[in-house]
């Protein structure tokens, strides 16, 4: 299956056959499910959306159409051209627009690409918010304006720059503490939007940029998920160049990672504790990530007083649990910093700012930072049921079993042992069970996996 309805909105491959891949027809019915949503629910005269794009190769092709969708159905256009998924989100409620739409399929291949949505915050959308869509795009109940009603565009290419701007007046980002340093940094922009604004963030750091792939062209010249197996180049070059560390980020600058001075892995999971250490360690209080992100984030927050709870996996869940526990740092363990105090979305600018202004207050290197903080491992896996199986009934009995232990089943079963987790869910479009494991050693993170794919396998009787 290659393309994907979810309530985020719709990602898929280029080319193929209609309702199979994202084809132009698919790219234009989505937009218009969105665009009819926003007139049905928003009583204007007249509805503006933000628009933006990574460097993939589709990435014109498909924001012709949508722009032009768009203005079919009589809403104005604010065209931020190339830009990056948290630049987005913050050009939507600084234009006062009633919502967005940005271009991208995040850390996926080059031949995927998809629409995500967001609603009048700059937020993604709510679960039931994306259901209406789909059900609107499935009827395609829409209403398209007449020629004297069109919408219109006005393009605008300074918020990269305004983005940046908003990040450096945050009050816990010290550009001159940083410039001191003089620090040398290397950047992989994986030639996406991510190689324009990062080295322009921490040029105006008085940071010493040196570029790798950053070419917006979207020939992505690895894959663009930031995981090690994908960043050899990088960790070398970040010990070649003597630097002192290494930025990754995916093509829509949402995510982030960090290669140590010595070329090894900062891990992405220690993106967020790192920048939650600084931001706590100046302003106390509460810290969420999701359930299947490492527990140093937890021992982090307790160390600066505060308080931790973990939500169901996905960024829509993360943010509503911050906003309900009034948390002052979150994200996600797959590099994903929100930070309320400038916007609710996933933004690698501020957590590049916020661990630059970490940095040059310590007297370590990045290796040593991290060294210091909580040692975690994980072990990621899966395993395949057949159709025939019962998934949830798998899941039930796995939840009776250890219902002495500290277990939540918020998402799937989260068990949490008191020196190791396990968290199983299930896949929402095949019959997979996914098993994260996470222990103070990579033994017996690997154990505990092994442990637990043994036992779904004898309950399933696979």
């Amino acid at each position: 299956m290659t393309l994907i309805k979810s309530i985020s909105g719709i990602r898929g491959t280029i080319g193929g056959k209609v309702g199979d891949n994202l084809t132009p027809v698919d790219a234009v019915k989505f937009a218009s499910a969105y665009g009819t949503f926003l007139k049905q629910n928003i009583s204007k005269d007249k509805l503006t959306v933000v628009i933006g794009r990574d460097a993939r190769i589709s990435g014109p092709m498909i924001h012709n159409l949508v722009v032009n969708t768009l203005i079919g159905l009589g809403i104005d256009v604010i065209d931020l051209g190339l830009s990056t998924t948290p630049t987005v989100e913050v050009a939507v409620p600084l234009e006062k627009a009633d919502g967005g739409i940005i271009l991208t399929a995040s850390h996926n291949p080059k031949q995927w690409n998809a629409l995500k949505l967001l609603n009048a915050k700059g937020e993604f959308l709510s679960g039931a918010d994306g259901a209406k869509i789909l059900e609107i795009a499935e009827a395609e109940a829409f209403d398209f304006s007449d020629v004297d009603s069109l919408g219109t565009v006005t393009e605008n290419d300074a918020y990269m720059d305004i983005h940046i701007d908003e990040v450096l007046n945050l009050p816990l980002v010290d550009a001159e503490a940083v410039a001191k340093r003089k620090f040398k940094v290397v950047v992989d922009g994986v030639n996406s939007s991510g190689g324009i604004i990062i080295p322009k963030l921490l040029e105006q750091m008085g940071v010493e940029v040196v570029k790798l792939y950053c070419e917006p062209n979207g020939h992505f010249p690895h894959n663009p998920e930031p995981l090690k197996e994908h960043l050899g180049d990088i960790c070398k070059l970040v010990v070649d160049e003597k630097a002192d560390f290494g930025i990754v980020v995916d093509p829509d600058v949402d995510r982030l990672a960090f290669i140590s001075n010595d070329g090894e892995m900062f891990g992405e999971e220690y993106t967020l504790v790192a920048v939650a250490d600084y931001v706590l360690s100046k302003t106390p209080g509460n810290t969420v990530s999701n359930m299947s992100s490492s527990r140093a984030l937890r021992d982090i927050t307790e160390k600066h007083h505060g308080s931790y709870q973990a939500s169901a996996v996905g960024e829509v869940n993360v943010v509503e649990l911050m906003k309900a526990t009034n948390a002052i740092i979150g994200g996600e363990g797959n590099g994903g910093i929100i930070y309320p105090e400038i916007h609710y979305g996933r933004d690698a600018l501020v957590g590049v700012a916020l661990f630059l202004t970490h940095l040059a207050n310590q007297a370590q290197t990045v290796a040593e930072m991290r060294a210091a903080y909580p040692q975690y491992f994980m072990s990621k896996n899966k395993i395949e049921l057949t159709p025939q199986i019962d998934v949830d009934n798998v899941m039930k009995q796995i939840a009776e079993k250890y219902a002495s232990e500290n277990l939540s089943t918020i998402d799937g079963v989260k068990i949490d042992f008191p020196m190791e987790w396990v968290h199983l869910r299930k896949s929402n479009t095949e019959p997979i069970i996914r098993i994260y494991t996470e222990a103070p050693t990579q033994n017996a993170a690997d154990v505990l996996a092994e442990r637990f794919v043994s036992e779904l396998k004898q309950i399933a009787g696979i």
